[in-house]
């Protein structure tokens, strides 16, 4: 309907990822982001109401209603920022866990970035010179398979992703991106190298997204345009991570009432957050020019 007028590139599918790594992160820790941005800044903690009215353009958004589903920030809650650039953050994270090691302040600092992002040259020189400095950074490679509408399989070599930072001496491993348990143990151990001094760490989280690469689906007009085989996309919804978190719950009995509470919480919170965001004001045009360099 054109309610929402920026692109909204979608998080379904992949949330054990963010959810899993930022449960271990402390509040002063950094986390730089995609633009598939949006587990991750709720994740580490930022504003529902506030990133929704960010969708909507309106002045109440994270980023003024200027920046858009790309450009999420929530420097109070250590969520440094995000970027459409594939590959753009990586260097930032890079400087960040670079001045926390200066600074000694024990930060460690998260460089979330898809499997597209391993065509770039930035994530080798990142790679090289936070292995030189032994910096407290984690980078998570979130590897759904597919770079926009491109498989893996048609721009990398059949060879893991995690076995890149293998020449760099990184401790570096591949888990199940779907399974929010295996994401949290992996990332409480990286981080807790981190702080030790004995970073860097690298992860390749195997994953799915469930919806189309920009908003719900692939569809322009009635015309199917997403390439992915219809047969691996049901197969993908069946390791669904929240239901697979919820079957795990229910096979430990006694947690359907807390799933079902947890459920309808999360839908009050989306709706009234939609409900904030449209009662918001845009921005002015006399604003345009604000938080710009001149």
């Amino acid at each position: 309907q054109g309610t929402i007028p920026c692109p909204v590139h979608l998080y379904v599918g992949q949330e054990a990822i963010a959810a899993g790594v930022c449960a271990v992160l402390q509040k002063r820790d950094y986390v730089f982001s995609t633009h598939r941005s949006h587990g991750h800044y709720l994740a580490k903690g930022g504003d529902m109401r506030a990133l929704i009215a960010e969708l909507y353009g309106k002045k109440t958004g994270c980023s003024g209603g200027k920046g858009g589903s790309m450009h999420l920030v929530a420097p109070e809650k250590g969520f440094l920022g995000s970027v459409p650039v594939v590959g753009g953050t990586i260097a930032l994270a890079l400087g960040a866990a670079f001045a926390s090691q200066i600074r000694k302040e024990k930060r460690v600092c998260v460089s979330f970035f898809g499997d597209g992002a391993t065509g770039e040259g930035v994530l080798y020189e990142s790679l090289n010179f936070a292995a030189l400095r032994k910096l407290p950074l984690i980078f998570v490679c979130e590897n759904n398979l597919y770079s926009t509408h491109l498989s893996i399989k048609e721009c990398r070599p059949e060879r893991p992703i995690f076995e890149i930072a293998r020449p760099f001496g990184i401790e570096t491993r591949q888990i199940d991106g779907n399974n929010v348990l295996d994401v949290f143990d992996a990332a409480e151990e990286a981080q807790a190298l981190c702080r030790e001094g004995k970073g860097p760490v690298f992860l390749e989280c195997l994953t799915y997204r469930l919806r189309g690469h920009v908003g719900p689906d692939d569809n322009i007009q009635g015309e199917r345009t997403d390439i992915r085989p219809k047969e691996e996309i049901e197969q993908w919804k069946r390791k669904d991570p929240i239901k697979r978190l919820e079957q795990y719950f229910g096979e430990q009995g006694g947690y359907q009432a807390e799933s079902a509470a947890i459920r309808k919480e999360a839908e009050q919170e989306v709706q009234a957050a939609h409900l904030f965001a449209k009662e918001s004001p845009f921005p002015s045009p006399n604003e345009l020019y604000y938080h710009v360099f001149s």
